[in-house]
């Protein structure tokens, strides 16, 4: 008699799961991205009107990389970048806090993101049609409602590429100018395909990084993507090889010290090594866009050369308040091509 209640609680139980509105096992829903009907191992689900599905499979199809770890959806294509978080219905697209109806979740080994929010996000145009479960997905669309989609700008061009051919350093500075002027917002740079804007400085003109990670001997990419300040998408980049490193680069004692107070003038100094080409860059308007540093105008550049000593000295004059905060960062670039980048923070 106990195992049959016990057997009967258990029916009743799982009766009980598939009768939930959570999610709902309706119609068979179809995708349909540019033409073309998607297949998914896991079949699309409906849930609180919203149509679900495994989150590559989109992401993938509409041209982005997906990253995915410990409950952490991060996505970049079509010069966007998107987080997501499972059980969250707070995500980021470009920086920007946005939010969903309902959070992205998990069904065995899959996890299940929302179909129009993603395809929005990475500039589609959505449309749902009611009679026959589908949704269609075009890819050039930007998911304004009726704006104008934005081209991909075939014209676009990346310039005054460094390193190019072969450089015998573990951490190269990368360098690139564009052909056209870019929205700063949306540039994302990425190094053997993992993602540096947050060690990026750049300007509408170009950009500079340092990789925080040494890289190995052999061929390494540069992607950037973005958009320009006409509105046209571009997705471009570069190679190049890496030999054995020389001596690494650093930057030392330097003066002021990091997080110290400073006035609207003053002198910087540091040591890196001998011979080293320094550039800083200080601003008391530093964007924190992903981590990227702004460089714009009423921001302060300059140029030395390290001594034989490796001694560095720089005169910084910036607008500053009394009670705000300046940014500097500094990239050394020894005679060999071992570059470092460090940012620093002080108060005014």
């Amino acid at each position: 008699m106990k195992s049959k209640i016990v057997r009967f609680l258990g029916v009743a139980t799982a009766a009980a799961l598939l009768a939930q509105p959570a999610i709902a096992l309706a119609n068979p829903v179809t995708v349909v991205v540019n033409g073309s009907q998607m297949q998914f191992d896991q079949p699309p689900i409906e849930q609180a009107g919203r149509v679900f599905v495994p989150l590559r499979g989109v992401f993938e199809r509409l041209g982005a990389t997906v990253v995915y770890s410990n409950g952490l959806i991060n996505a970049t294509g079509n010069g966007r970048s998107i987080s997501l978080h499972i059980g969250s219905t707070q995500a980021t697209v470009n920086g920007q806090t946005q939010y969903l109806d309902v959070a992205p979740f998990e069904v065995g080994a899959r996890t299940l993101v929302p179909l129009r929010f993603v395809a929005q996000a990475l500039g589609a145009a959505v449309s749902w049609d009611q009679a026959s479960s589908t949704v269609t997905i075009n890819g050039s669309g930007n998911g304004s409602g009726g704006a104008a989609p934005a081209q991909n700008n075939l014209s676009f061009a990346l310039t005054a590429k460094r390193p190019t051919g072969n450089v015998q350093t573990a951490y190269p500075a990368i360098h690139a100018a564009f052909s056209e002027p870019v929205n700063r917002n949306t540039l994302r740079v990425a190094i053997d395909g993992r993602d540096v804007t947050a060690n990026v400085y750049a300007n509408p003109n170009g950009f500079d990084v340092t990789p925080p990670f040494a890289l190995s001997s052999g061929t390494h990419h540069v992607r950037v993507t973005g958009t320009t300040q006409a509105g046209a998408s571009f997705a471009t980049g570069w190679a190049f090889n890496s030999g054995a490193a020389t001596s690494q680069n650093y930057i030392r004692a330097l003066q002021p010290q990091a997080g110290g107070v400073v006035p609207s003038s003053f002198a910087l100094t540091g040591r890196t090594l001998p011979g080293s080409q320094v550039h800083i860059v200080a601003t008391g308007q530093a964007s924190a866009m992903g981590g990227l540093l702004q460089v714009g105008t009423g921001t302060f550049q300059t140029d030395t050369t390290a001594d034989g000593n490796g001694v560095f000295r720089a005169n910084i004059s910036i607008n500053a308040v009394n009670g705000g905060s300046v940014r500097v960062l500094i990239q050394s670039t020894a005679p060999g091509g071992a570059s470092i980048e460090r940012s620093f923070n002080y108060s005014t």
